[in-house]
């Protein structure tokens, strides 16, 4: 199992105008190929929990996570219970934009139940994360259309 599995995309659009989407956790679903909706509890801050659905294939499962870092306009991460990996998005500003980052992070290994479903039911950790790197650049080029849509329809009205 990898401590830090990482993907990261430029996009051209402010990292305020990013934030916007990065920090709506509602819209996770039309952006993950895995977690294909995030029930929020209240308003994302840090401390708000969510209850998400997963899924692979005909395979669907659900997880909790909590909010630990929020950073207005400079990231986000979130704990996820059943499993004990934090996910995150951190945006760096550029020249041109923004650089979002996306990790799965294991500072402390995961949980033993979710070992054995990787190497049972997933393929094994080799294959588990390779097809989450592809499911995180997946994420970020979505998240980069609608940014870069946004922003261009913003930049279109002034």
């Amino acid at each position: 199992m990898t401590d830090t599995l990482e993907a990261s995309i430029e996009i051209a659009a402010s990292p305020e105008e990013v934030w916007n989407f990065i920090s709506d956790l509602k819209r996770m679903g039309e952006w993950s190929p895995q977690c294909r909706k995030m029930l929020v509890s209240g308003e994302v801050r840090e401390g708000t929990k969510t209850f998400n659905i997963n899924r692979r294939g005909l395979l669907v499962w659900a997880t909790r996570s909590e909010v630990i870092r929020f950073e207005p306009n400079e990231g986000i991460a979130f704990r996820i219970k059943e499993n004990f990996t934090i996910w995150s998005f951190t945006l760096e500003p550029t020249s041109t934009g923004t650089r979002v980052v996306q990790r799965r992070e294991t500072p402390n290994g995961t949980s033993k139940l979710s070992q054995t479903l990787v190497k049972a039911v997933f393929g094994g950790a080799e294959t588990f994360e390779a097809e989450l790197i592809v499911g995180m650049n997946a994420t970020l080029a979505r998240i980069k259309d609608e940014a870069e849509t946004a922003s261009a329809g913003a930049l279109g009205s002034r």
